[in-house]
């Protein structure tokens, strides 16, 4: 079983309290369908678990394989560096099918964010650094595709579904 090989640290993008007794990682790509498939799963699961589960998100954009994962990363973390990093992840989501400028565009206005920092970051790839901090962080505690998972700092493998996720990570906190 894989471990988590890079500690969360306050450069992670981070929901729920720092004390509580379960971290889940996830190692994801905006496009992978698998992991569109997985954001509603991770939304029931903090809901279901509150305070007992805190959450983490790390990107992994398997660009050999969709297009447009590199720039929804850095998009996400220029909203980020403006503070609305969950807002962006969410609509990236929510919105993955029309993944591109366009929608990218249409996230930034509807935040509030300026589109023209954006361009500019996409373009001068300013985020790329921090985006294959994330890669090298997944491929040393072996992620090889996504959505992977870390519940405590060990992998996952089971299916990521709901029921038998929510059976995990309800172990924890019975022990």
């Amino acid at each position: 079983m894989s471990t988590l090989r890079i500690s969360i640290g306050e450069g992670d993008h981070i929901q729920g309290r720092e004390g509580a007794p379960i971290t889940l990682v996830e190692y994801g790509d905006y496009e992978c369908p698998y992991c569109g498939a997985a954001y509603p799963m991770v939304k029931q699961l903090q809901e279901a678990m509150g305070d007992n589960l805190r959450f983490v998100f790390r990107n992994f954009p398997i660009t050999e394989l969709h297009r447009h994962a590199l720039s929804a990363a850095m998009t996400a973390e220029f909203g980020a560096a403006k503070g609305r990093f969950w807002e962006v992840h969410d609509e990236l989501f929510e919105n993955q099918t029309r993944l591109g400028a366009t929608l990218y565009d249409t996230i930034m206005t509807k935040l509030g964010l300026p589109a023209s920092e954006l361009h500019d970051a996409l373009e001068r790839a300013i985020y790329q650094e921090r985006i294959r901090g994330d890669l090298d962080g997944g491929v040393r505690s072996g992620v090889n595709g996504t959505p992977t998972f870390f519940i405590n700092g060990r992998r996952y493998d089971g299916p990521p579904e709901f029921a038998p996720m929510a059976k995990a990570l309800a172990r924890l906190v019975e022990a």
